[in-house]
């Protein structure tokens, strides 16, 4: 899971939205390993291998405001990558207990 080092524009905090402007240099402030599978985790997942560090972002850089998702499970189920080519994904969950740590 990434943590920018600032508030990314368009982040829910409380019930307002930010007005921040988006940077282009804007780089992780830290990184942490999942240590539970989740069905959220499943869903960042499935963001990280395409490219981005969550929902958040891919909205703001594919300027999207709903992502393709299976109705079943509701994770995501095509993503844009950054060089435009797409990732398609199953319903079943990608990332298994092996990815995890323990």
């Amino acid at each position: 899971m990434c943590t920018l080092g600032q508030e990314r524009p368009g982040e829910i905090t409380g019930n307002k939205t930010s007005l921040a402007m988006a940077s282009s240099d804007v780089k992780p402030k830290s990184i942490s390993r999942a240590k539970k599978w989740s069905e959220e985790i499943g869903n960042l997942y499935r963001f990280q291998q395409a490219g981005y560090c969550d929902e958040i972002e891919y909205k703001q850089v594919k300027q999207v405001s709903m992502v393709d998702r299976w109705p079943e499970m509701g994770y995501a189920k095509k993503l844009q990558r950054r060089d435009n080519a797409f990732c398609n994904y199953n319903k079943q969950r990608e990332c298994d207990d092996r990815t995890s740590t323990k």
